[in-house]
Parts: C-alpha cells; structure tokens; sequence
C-alpha cells in the first residue's frame, strides 16, 4: 500500500484528487494539509511514502515545503501538481529533492503513474515540463530572468510577490529580517526591478504566478 499526503490550500482541488486516488486499490490517503507548515509537521508524524504537494500556497509554500520535507526523509517522495507550468518551478523543484511534477490539467491515470513510478524510486515529469527542460538543456539558453535565481531567492521572491511582509517571511524560513531585506534587493538588482510592484509584473509576465484582475 502507498500512502499518500494531500497537501493543497484548496478544499475542492484536495477533494478531487482524493475522489480519484480512492478509487486506486494500492493507494491510501493517509491525511491532508493545506499548508506547507502543516505538510511538515504530518510529515514528521506520520511518514508518509509520498507527498502530493501544491506549489502556491499561504506561508512558506510547496518549494520550501519540499526542501525541509526531503531534509526529515530521503525516501520521501514529493510530486508537484501546479498550475505552472513555466520557469523557474521545474528547475528549483527539482533542486529542492521532487521527483514529480505534474500540472493540475494532468489526467486521472497520469497522477497515478506519477505515484506508482516515484513510489519505486524513479521519477515522473509531465510531458511538457519534459520537454521543456530537455530543450532548454540542449540550446543552453534562458527562458527567463528568473533562471537566475537561487533557490533560497526564488522562495523569497514568491512571498514577495504574494504581498508578505519581511517579517512573516523572515519567520516562515528562519531567516532574520535584515536578510530577508537583504535578498528581496537582490532580487531588484538580478531581475533589473525597483520595488515590488514591478517585481510582480515581471513574474505576472512570464507565467511565475496566476493573473489577477486587481494587477
């Protein structure tokens, strides 16, 4: 049996992957999360063997949810299912130890040969994302500004762009403020921004996070 942790700030997106996966007799949902803090702690109780894990959520999210889920437990296998489908989330993913990723537009039957391939210990990229990064590896070009940042940059620049202030973030990853402070002006310097509101644009630009109307 492979037991699996939902984890996705969404009631009804948590539902439907839980309606499917039921129905998978050597599949068990062993519990929910709808936040990366909250992914952690059930990680830490309950081990779970894989981890569907949400890349935009509310405190410090699926990346860095990913990276502390990896440093509990290397067998622990986390795969993505996100709605972005561009740079820089399969790269820094990747990076943070997933060995899934999926866009939330996949079918039933490819999340859970997803499940079953990274439960044996391989790994499983949804058909574009693949090609995406096999492309970008044999031109050796950059799609995006964003290509550029760490991992521990990128982490910041989505909390920056979802309007936290330097203190939550600071709290979320352990940080100081003074280097949160620090990172969000590297940030300007590398993405050749001044404030966030252009940060966020950028990012709105090249696909990094959803549109809203109020942007």
């Amino acid at each position: 049996m492979i037991n699996v942790l939902l984890v996705d700030d969404h009631d009804l997106v948590r539902a439907g992957i839980k309606r499917i996966l039921t129905d998978i007799g050597d599949i068990n949902i062993l519990n929910e999360a709808a936040t990366g803090e909250e992914a952690v702690r059930l990680v830490r109780k309950q081990k779970p063997d894989i981890v569907i894990m949400d890349v935009s959520m509310p405190g410090i999210g699926g990346l860095e949810a990913t990276r502390k889920i990896k440093t509990i437990s290397s067998r622990i296998g986390v795969i993505v299912v996100t709605i972005y489908g561009n740079d820089p989330y399969p790269y820094r993913l990747l990076e943070a130890g997933a060995s899934g990723y999926l866009t939330k537009g996949c079918s039933a039957a490819e999340m859970v040969a997803a499940i079953r391939a990274v439960h044996a210990g391989g790994r499983y990229l949804d058909a574009e994302i693949a090609n995406t990064l096999a492309l970008s590896a044999v031109s050796g070009s950059t799609r995006s500004p964003f290509d550029e940042l760490t991992m521990r940059e990128t982490q910041v620049m989505v909390m920056v762009t979802r309007g936290q202030r330097n203190c939550d973030i600071a709290r979320d990853l352990c940080l100081s403020p003074k280097t949160v402070s620090t990172y969000r002006y590297r940030l300007y310097d590398k993405l050749g921004v001044s404030n966030d509101v252009e940060l966020t644009r950028l990012a709105l630009h090249h696909g990094i996070l959803e549109q809203n109307p109020l942007i």
